[in-house]
């Protein structure tokens, strides 16, 4: 069933001051499946009212419902229906503000000509005085091409920019990193190459977002190479960072060990390879990585990131499907398709099942279906405990990574972000229900700043050392 996303509206309804009457409106909005939350009357005159209603109702066919009861009440009109979500979205959900006033001709000339010359010829002289002369030193440019937008698919670049505004309003708010989303109107892998390192010169970091597989590996791995910034793929990287790091706290409440665990990995697509990545880089030794034709092995994949994964994982070589993985895993890992899995599957496993069904919207499995049978369960979902949100990776990891003006996010850092979100958890808080923190933890960003700056020193990666690390 098809949902509201903000969960209220507010209608503006006008009432005949003879006819109309709100009881036998409250009414047809009940009926409808809406319950009215606020009232707020607009303007009265002796003729009629004019009252904003807001609803809160979870299906979009309510509004439908809601307006065939209005047609059968007299003395009652509709003006319009403004959703809270959409109203939030106008104009756009972020802004460039001045961090200096210009009050007169010596302000003007300090900011702009004649005195900025100085600045660009001190840049000029070293380059390395942009990071700190101009907003180099804590902008992101969070690029995509509108080809994989959240659930949506391909929807454009148009399309695209509320959820990469949205995204420049987390860096901000999480991590104090300022970030301006760029849509790029070509899905040409060149052309968006060229044009990233075109712009490459404004900011500190690249962030790339909803860029469709297979394209966003070769965009990646092409950028990582040809710039000196970090570039940091979130739709990979951000998920299996928390992944990880969710994993590391359900293995503690399962009573087993990294080493020793089968993992089952459903769904080989962008956020499905770097997931695999991450966990084999942290010591697991038994993967099978599974997609829409089997399990996969070295002769039945012809992508070179998927032929990397095959050539590392299934050390057992099972074949066959979905099913024959999960024969006694511990592990499953889903970033596949909503309703995939089944309670006989999960049974197939091992005892202490650990199950992250991150499918979005519609888990694999949902986790009440299976809350008697496992250890834990997990979902992409802020609706279930456990989810697994990328938000918890994304502001910390650019906030570490652009203090250490890092030349690249390298998987030692990876690592060590996922730990440091795992860290935040207490022995005492951790259960079944708790195993990853909230996003509005205030020690996610510190715990994840500290920890990965110091991986980017130990390897190499860090242009510099923060004062405090001194």
């Amino acid at each position: 069933m098809e949902r509201l996303s903000g969960k209220s509206i507010i209608l503006r309804m006008e009432l005949d001051a003879a006819t109309g009457k709100f009881g036998e409106l409250a009414s047809a909005i009940a009926e409808a499946g809406g319950d009215i939350i606020a009232l707020d009357v607009i303007e009265t005159s002796d003729k009629t009212s004019v009252r904003d209603i807001t609803v809160q109702a979870n299906e979009i066919s309510f509004l439908d419902r809601m307006k065939q009861k209005l047609t059968k009440l007299t003395g009652v009109r509709l003006i319009h229906v403004s959703d809270r979500t959409f109203l939030l979205h106008l104009g756009g959900k972020i802004t460039i503000q001045a961090k200096s006033p210009i009050q007169n001709r010596d302000d003007l000339s300090r900011v702009y000509t004649p005195d900025v010359a100085r600045v660009c010829l001190a840049i000029k002289e070293d380059p390395q005085q942009a990071y700190s002369l101009t907003i180099k030193r804590n902008t992101v440019a969070v690029i995509s091409d509108g080809t994989a937008v959240l659930g949506l698919g391909g929807i454009g670049p148009s399309a695209a920019m509320p959820v990469m505004e949205g995204k420049s309003m987390l860096f901000k708010q999480f991590g104090d990193v300022d970030a301006f989303p760029l849509c790029l109107d070509t899905q040409d892998t060149e052309e968006i190459i060229r044009i990233v390192k075109a712009i490459a010169p404004t900011f500190g970091g690249i962030n790339l977002e909803d860029i469709s597989s297979p394209r966003c590996f070769e965009i990646e791995r092409r950028l990582k190479e040809e710039l000196e910034i970090p570039v940091f793929h979130d739709d990979q990287h951000g998920t299996a960072v928390v992944l990880y790091a969710a994993l590391i706290n359900a293995l503690k409440i399962a009573g087993k060990s990294i080493s020793d665990v089968k993992v089952v990995v459903c769904g080989i697509g962008a956020a499905g390879v770097a997931c695999s990545r991450i966990l084999l880089s942290a010591g697991v030794k038994q993967l099978v990585a599974v997609d829409k034709q089997g399990i996969l092995t070295p002769s039945n994949c012809e992508h070179p990131m998927h032929k990397w994964l095959a050539e590392r994982s299934n050390s057992g070589e099972v074949t066959g499907n979905l099913q024959d993985a999960l024969k006694d895993a511990d592990v499953f890992i889903g970033l596949s398709a909503g309703g995939l899995l089944r309670r006989a599957d999960v049974e197939l496993m091992a005892e202490g099942r650990i199950v992250f069904a991150m499918a979005n919207p519609t888990p694999e499995i949902m986790p009440d279906e299976i809350e008697d049978i496992v250890a834990v369960a997990a979902t992409g979902r802020s609706d279930y405990p456990n989810q697994v949100n990328n938000v918890l990776c994304f502001p910390g990891m650019f906030r570490a990574a652009l203090d250490c003006r890092a030349s690249d996010i390298n998987e030692e850092m990876k690592l060590a972000a996922a730990e440091a979100i795992a860290s935040i958890i207490s022995e005492e808080e951790l259960n079944k229900h708790y195993i990853i923190p909230s996003v509005f933890n205030k020690q996610v960003v510190p715990a994840i700043r500290q920890k990965v700056i110091e991986a980017a020193i130990r390897t190499g990666a860090a242009g510099k050392i923060p004062r405090d690390f001194r």
